[in-house]
């Protein structure tokens, strides 16, 4: 067992140098596993884990991981108030457990990791009348314990290892293009979330109107969007850029630091909040106090069977590719020195759910939209989603299920905006694929899930793809292929 003094040496490796951290960051950076170095932590007396938990909940840069907890709005707000506007679903006790899993999440792995709801079973569920609430938590806890057992199984290990680079690529760009489709979608169109359809084209002017949006999206795009210069490429150590900068070009820096470092996402939600309140002042008087009743689910052996058929099958592709294998992936990729595998992620999704979904709590998972999202817009630790995780609890034990008055007057193009960025940055991971082959099986992988709608589909035809190429240059310096290439050559 690892004393509690090596432990904390071991730890301060990982630690990257931030006197900068204010500083919005750069897109997604690729590891590259020839120079990238892991440093196991083990060990599990009372002293190490808590050490642990502290290392993993420090905030790195105060106002850059608050920037960073509003990455994933843009995803769970559409999505859980839908829900609770058409379904009935109880956005307090949601808030609760979600608030809970973005804690100990955040406190177990040390990074942003997102707590999403899940999409396939929320999507089946606003296009059937008959899939209530039963129906959706009999799904979401079928797909935890599935999940569950292969982490408990290792089997989801297994799976993670046989899976190729390119074609988790492929369900990453097709995700990352499915959120900016969407986000554009909310931008231009006037949205009925309770019925999540389009209404119309969203008019110019106005406290939703498209230039609001527009002056959003131009704001996070000079705060975060630009090439930071020197401050940026020395890692956090700019000595180097002051001593080199004199004069009036010393204040310009200065005013580029504090441009910089503002929290822009954290700035336009506090914004879209002020505009909910003045589109409809009388809000303030159907706020309740206290949380919601929280009472467990009542099944039925239909709503089993539904659940299953409509909700678990269609998600389970969906979990094991983007919740566990693309998050695995993607964690490694911005974090090198954290230990990730696919089996803690999947028990950790398995957990949740078989939890919370007795309860009436949104079934959720991880996200690699998420993930990208909160790190695009400045989370580097667990502390980023334990804040987020805290305002959520708040929320729901002072404010339960009457938050939904206050969310239905959100301006949906304020939410188009966040959900557009984490979409790009999560189809940004796809640089690091530069063979042409490994290319054209990412974008088969894609074209299939956008099309058919589909992570599976796109999974299928991408891993078919992947194997006939692979045969083909297994088959290439054969003598029965050369027999069948000198055939058709002598046909010509």
């Amino acid at each position: 067992m690892t004393p509690p003094t090596q432990f904390t040496a071991s730890v301060s490796l990982t630690q990257k140098p931030h006197s900068m951290a204010n500083e919005n960051p750069s897109s997604i950076p690729i590891s590259n596993p020839e120079t990238t170095q892991t440093v196991p932590t083990t060990g599990f007396s009372a002293k190490v884990i808590v050490q642990k938990v502290k290392t993993n909940l420090v905030l790195r840069s105060k106002w850059a991981e608050i920037n960073g907890a509003m990455g994933d709005l843009g995803t769970y707000i559409p999505i859980v108030l839908s829900l609770t506007l058409s379904r009935n679903l109880n956005l307090g006790t949601t808030l609760i457990f979600t608030g809970i899993y973005n804690i100990l999440t955040g406190a177990i792995y040390g990074v942003p990791m997102p707590v999403q709801p899940m999409k396939s079973i929320a999507a089946e569920a606003l296009s059937d009348v008959t899939f209530g609430v039963p129906e959706i938590m009999a799904s979401g806890i079928l797909t935890g314990g599935v999940l569950l057992v292969l982490g408990v199984t290792r089997l989801m290990q297994l799976v993670y290892t046989m899976i190729p680079l390119s074609v988790v690529r492929g369900i990453q760009l097709a995700q990352g293009l499915s959120f900016a489709f969407t986000a554009v979608k909310y931008m231009r169109k006037i949205q009925d979330l309770k019925k999540s359809k389009a209404l119309g084209d969203r008019h110019w002017l106005g406290l939703d109107g498209l230039v609001l949006a527009i002056v959003c999206l131009c704001f996070i795009v000079i705060v975060s969007g630009v090439d930071q210069g020197c401050e940026s490429t020395h890692g956090g150590d700019n000595l180097g850029c002051e001593k080199r900068v004199e004069g009036g070009r010393n204040r310009r820096s200065r005013v580029r630091r504090v441009i910089f470092s503002l929290p822009s996402a954290f700035i336009v939600f506090v914004l879209g909040v002020v505009l909910a309140f003045a589109k409809r002042p009388e809000v303030v008087h159907e706020i309740k106090f206290g949380p919601s009743a929280m009472e467990v689910v009542k099944f039925s052996k239909h709503a089993w069977k539904k659940g299953f058929v409509k909700g678990t099958i269609p998600q389970l592709p969906l979990s094991i590719l983007n919740s566990v294998i693309a998050v695995c992936k993607l964690s490694k990729d911005l974090f090198p020195e954290k230990d990730f595998s696919a089996t803690s992620l999947s028990m950790s999704v398995g957990l949740m759910n078989l939890v919370g979904s007795w309860f009436g709590a949104m079934p959720c998972c991880h996200g690699a939209g998420g993930l990208a999202g909160q790190y695009k817009f400045g989370g580097r630790s667990g502390g980023c989603v334990a804040l987020i995780g805290a305002a959520k609890l708040l929320l729901g034990l002072v404010l339960g299920s009457s938050l939904a008055h206050i969310l239905r007057q959100f301006p949906v193009g304020i939410l188009g905006v966040l959900l557009l960025f984490a979409g790009i940055e999560l189809a940004t991971c796809c640089r690091d694929i530069n063979s042409k082959e490994d290319s054209f099986v990412m974008l088969v992988c894609t074209a299939f899930s956008l099309v058919g709608s589909s992570a599976a589909l796109g999974f299928l035809c991408g891993m078919v793809v992947y194997v006939l190429l692979r045969l083909r240059n297994w088959t290439s310096d054969k003598i029965f292929c050369n027999i069948w290439v000198n055939k058709s050559t002598q046909q010509l």
